[in-house]
């Protein structure tokens, strides 16, 4: 009997398209033929100079608004083994205004990295696909490929409607991947990401309670790395960490302590100029990783993304800024590159850059971001914060000076941490409901400078498992 049932909706399924191809494609799912033609018109099938590789890629536009015609642009790359027993990562970079893409996927976590001096792509076998489905977006609408038809959307951009369409985004994707609804789902970020991944971790905390079970998406957890989480403490542990880096003089420090009060969203002129002494000094170091060399062969600009009335805070893309940067822009904006990514389909007036030059207000940016975050460990949901440690930007004295405001009991004091080469990678902490993590020698963007640890971190934050506390 069973037989014969499954064989009448075999050729029903048949007959009316929505039986799916078979499990290596689609996990087993039952997929209508316009959604696979659409997954199927997204798939890249070969980027220039790519190098061969056994798993599948996608990439394209997510309509996020129909009336005014906004779309964001997205990269997809399936696990490199077991794609359907592994969970979905979404990856955001912050700025506000920089590419997840351009630096997330072409400069750190990604499979593929531009070379220097070369139109090849080089295999980055630290990708975060062997641990996960990895999905980048850019986000919002002015950054990188993605786009609006109507231009006073990029006048109005906010942290709100920043993680309301990167909301829909997914609302959407999910539609054109419906085999990937039932995985667990985490979101990762880094920097300006510390807005982002919150706000948009309660967009799906919070929806997931109300719209219908077949819009519920199965969200876990998320990670943030070097993270804007909170103005006060972030600018406050900015100075602490340049002078106890050596960076500027007792003198420069203890004037900024005496004058500039953090706690206040606008500070003085007085302040303001201390300010400006403080950034001055890196126009020669690299802010975002402070032993690093500065690029010095390059003409590639630093974009402000203009956030507060204090010169320097936003005033400069929140990603490190290596020489590679130049060789990714150059290639992103290569025709034959834009075509296989199914990319700049409307021909946007202006070439792809890592960070906007069309994004210069910003409407809503919390001073804090503890409020939301707190409700989201309280909810449940699995949250880890890491950072790099030679980062100067939003350093790791910024990141413990922020946790501490988070009023979290801890469980486990500042252990250490191992690699399989029986390395110090760096220190944990476990609070009641927040697992914190330091990566020995890294910079402001993580998987750049300690690829390796860095797939570990991401291993066990998306398995639930503590780093390992002794040598192995």
């Amino acid at each position: 009997m069973f037989r014969y049932l499954f064989y009448i909706y075999f050729l029903v399924a048949v007959s009316f398209g929505v039986l799916s191809r078979g499990s290596d494609d689609d996990n087993n799912s039952i997929i209508s033929k316009q959604v696979l033609g659409e997954q199927e018109a997204d798939r890249v099938v070969g980027l220039p100079g790519q190098p061969p590789v056994s798993f599948k890629q996608y990439a394209g536009y997510v309509t996020v608004n129909e009336t005014h015609g906004r779309a964001l642009f997205y990269w997809f790359f399936e696990a490199t083994n077991n794609p359907n027993n592994k969970p979905l990562l979404l990856w955001l970079n912050g700025g506000p205004g920089c590419s997840s893409i351009g630096y997330g996927e072409a400069e750190e976590l990604g499979p593929f990295f531009t070379q220097k001096n070369k139109p090849e792509l080089k295999f980055n076998k630290f990708s975060w696909n062997k641990a996960a489905n990895l999905l980048f977006l850019e986000s919002p609408v002015g950054v990188g490929f993605s786009y609006t038809n109507t231009s006073s959307d990029i006048k109005e951009l906010g942290d709100t409607n920043t993680a309301q369409d990167s909301y829909k985004f997914l609302l959407n994707w999910f539609r054109r991947f419906p085999q990937f609804k039932s995985h667990e789902f985490y979101i990762a970020g880094e920097s300006y990401a510390g807005h982002y991944v919150p706000q948009l971790a309660e967009q799906i905390f919070d929806n997931n309670k109300k719209v219908k079970k077949e819009d519920r998406i199965n969200f876990k957890g998320f990670m943030i790395g070097n993270a804007l989480m909170d103005d006060e403490t972030d600018q406050k542990g900015m100075i602490d960490y340049a002078w106890d880096h050596a960076v500027i003089s007792d003198h420069l420090y203890h004037s900024i302590k005496r004058v500039c009060n953090f706690s206040l969203k606008l500070v003085g002129d007085d302040c303001d100029n201390l300010l400006n002494q403080y950034f001055a000094v890196y126009k020669i170091l690299d802010m975002y990783s402070l032993y690093a060399p500065k690029c010095v062969n390059t003409n590639f600009s630093t974009i402000p993304n203009s956030l507060s009335t204090i010169e320097g805070w936003f005033k400069r893309p929140t990603g490190y800024d290596p020489c590679l940067s130049d060789y990714t822009e150059t290639y992103m904006n290569r025709p034959d590159v834009q075509a296989a990514l199914h990319a700049n389909i409307t021909k946007i007036s202006y070439p792809w850059t890592h960070c906007s030059n069309n994004i210069s207000f910003w409407s809503d940016a919390p001073f804090s971001m503890l409020p939301t975050i707190k409700k989201l460990i309280d909810g449940g949901l699995r949250v880890w914060v890491y950072s790099g440690d030679t980062d100067g930007r939003i350093p790791v004295t910024s990141t413990r000076l922020t946790l501490r405001k988070l009023g979290l009991k801890i469980t486990e004091d500042w252990t250490p941490w191992y690699t399989n080469n029986k390395q110090v990678g760096g220190w944990t902490v476990a609070y009641d409901g927040l697992f914190f993590v330091t990566i020995r020698g890294a910079g402001h963007q993580v998987p750049t400078f300690k690829p390796k640890q860095a797939l570990q971190l991401v291993r066990h934050f998306l398995s639930n498992k503590k780093l390992p506390s002794a040598p192995y």
